[in-house]
């Protein structure tokens, strides 16, 4: 459980979970610093400030590759985060956002009445 709640208040901020959605996109063999801070335009202390705390949270991780370092999305650990919210939140059934098969037209026209 404090895996969790290490791995939810990483992301609980604008900079690194748009960070992590960039490490998750890139795959398993990830992305350089540099180029993280160039697409997201954040300052190199900024986004080493972030990177650490993705990293200290078990879900991101650096390697070195010569000059530069690479950080990837740690897969097995967000896997991990999914199914412990699964089981834990949703009482390992699936959390079906959409419960009936209603359309999403329908739920939003159910809202606004």
């Amino acid at each position: 459980m404090m895996q969790a709640v290490q791995s939810l208040s990483a992301l609980a901020q604008e900079s690194r979970l748009s960070i992590f959605r960039l490490l998750v996109q890139a795959g398993p063999a990830g992305i350089a610093a540099g180029s993280i801070g160039a697409k997201l335009d954040l300052p190199p202390a900024t986004l080493s400030f972030h990177l650490a705390g993705l990293t200290r949270a078990g879900i991101a991780r650096s390697r070195q590759e010569g000059r530069f370092i690479f950080y990837s999305a740690d897969f097995e650990s967000m896997n991990k985060l999914i199914g412990y919210l699964t089981e834990n939140c949703c009482g390992g059934k699936s959390c079906d956002v959409n419960p009936g098969g209603k359309s999403e037209e329908t739920t939003r026209a159910r809202r606004r009445a």
